[in-house]
């Protein structure tokens, strides 16, 4: 696999920007980082960034792309930049948290294990993985070995 330095840059100042928006959320990098478990947070988050560069995968569109569908990938948009900001703003403000520093902690290894399981299949299915081209009609599924 090659790893431009297009590719490399694109990954981590998307990162960089998503770690942002829970900073600009939890209230700035000061309140950010007196929580040891939202540094461990920032921490995984790189981490899986860094790995990712290694997983493979493309985003070509294949032979036939379904546009109609594209709508899909605003809204996925749309929703992780809710989802960067709003968690952090409502801890800050106390509003919708539940035990502090545990739930935190719970919330770290959540991420974590969540984000290995989502690299996981790119790993396994390397440049045939393309979420465009699971999307199309026609699209099927190989599998390998039986169940029994």
């Amino acid at each position: 696999m090659v790893m431009t330095i297009v590719r490399v840059t694109l990954v981590f100042a998307g990162t960089a920007a998503y770690l942002g928006l829970a900073m600009v959320g939890e209230g700035g990098w000061t309140a950010l980082c007196t929580h040891l478990a939202l540094i461990a947070l920032a921490v995984v988050l790189f981490v899986l960034a860094g790995v990712s560069l290694f997983a493979g995968g493309n985003l070509s569109r294949g032979l036939r792309e379904d546009r109609g569908n594209r709508w899909v990938l605003v809204a996925l948009v749309l929703l992780g930049l809710l989802a960067a900001s709003l968690a952090p703003y409502t801890d800050r403000k106390a509003f919708w948290t539940i035990d502090g520093d545990t739930i935190r902690w719970l919330g770290v290894v959540l991420f974590a294990v969540g984000g290995a399981l989502r690299i996981w299949p790119v790993f396994v299915l390397g440049p045939r993985c393309s979420g465009l081209v699971a999307i199309q009609p026609g699209h099927t599924l190989v599998t390998r070995g039986s169940m029994g």
